[in-house]
């Protein structure tokens, strides 16, 4: 995916970041209800166990806390902008796998693990401005960017670990919202265009695909579907076909099929 030429969206930096601290609120009372045994279970995600989901998705935090740790990176601007970000998962899943399987075999008290990673990210984020650039996997990313994905990584993994071991996990609601917000966003930047308008009721539209562009009225090409199921769609949770038949797609014109765009990450 070549560098963005849109700009992306804004996100209001303190609903960000006390979403984050919401979602992860969430899971962490959910997390302290497992039993060991469920903790052993399939997590659904490959080889991974539900206790190695469980210590990922400490990672969405602390990846953050270990970047603002370290010294700013002297340039001038980001490396990396936050529509770039969804394509650049596939590439990094090898390594992620591998820390993750490290951070699980360290820290057998997932409570405990929960516990500091909250307080840290919580202790270190106050306060920061933010263009302050971290230093991430892919790139240089600003702060303010890089907060905006983590909300993808919550919202996707909570979705995971209710599925995992049968919970039902609240999502923050602003959460929710700038995760869809932003795999839409992501969507219309791998196919721009204006021809099919995406609703994802109630918080995002994007108009994508190459084509007639509609300007009033009803446009020719509508999809529409309710955030959770975009989300599972944009991450290969789930497949187009299967949700148009569940009916929790609706989808109306001749272009508007996205099954060959979809998932926006691996």
């Amino acid at each position: 995916m070549p560098p963005s030429q849109k700009r992306a969206r804004r996100y209001d930096p303190v609903r960000t970041r006390t979403a984050i601290l919401a979602q992860f609120s969430h899971v962490r009372a959910a997390v302290a209800a497992l039993t060991p045994q469920q903790l052993d279970g399939p997590s659904g995600l490959g080889a991974w166990s539900v206790r190695e989901l469980v210590v990922h998705l400490t990672m969405a935090l602390s990846h953050v806390s270990g970047k603002l740790e370290l010294p700013e990176p002297a340039l001038a601007k980001a490396e990396v902008g936050l529509l770039e970000w969804p394509f650049s998962t596939a590439a990094r899943a090898d390594r992620v796998a591998d820390d993750t399987a490290a951070l699980a075999a360290g820290n057998p008290d997932v409570d405990a693990l929960y516990a500091e990673v909250g307080d840290r990210f919580e202790a270190l984020v106050r306060g920061v401005p933010d263009d302050r650039l971290v230093a991430t996997r892919v790139g240089a990313m600003r702060l303010g960017d890089f907060l905006v994905t983590r909300t993808v990584e919550l919202v996707v993994h909570t979705y995971d670990l209710n599925e995992a071991v049968g919970l039902d996990i609240p999502y923050d609601r602003q959460a929710l919202a700038a995760c869809t917000r932003l795999l839409a966003d992501a969507l219309a930047e791998k196919a721009p265009g204006g021809s099919v308008e995406v609703r994802v009721p109630p918080f995002a539209v994007v108009q994508c695909v190459e084509g007639p562009r509609h300007t009033r009225g009803t446009p020719p090409n509508v999809v529409e579907t309710d955030a959770l199921t975009w989300i599972r769609l944009a991450t290969g949770r789930t497949q187009w076909a299967r949700e148009l038949d569940a009916a929790k797609v609706s989808a109306s014109g001749e272009r508007a099929d996205l099954a060959a765009l979809l998932p926006l990450m691996g």
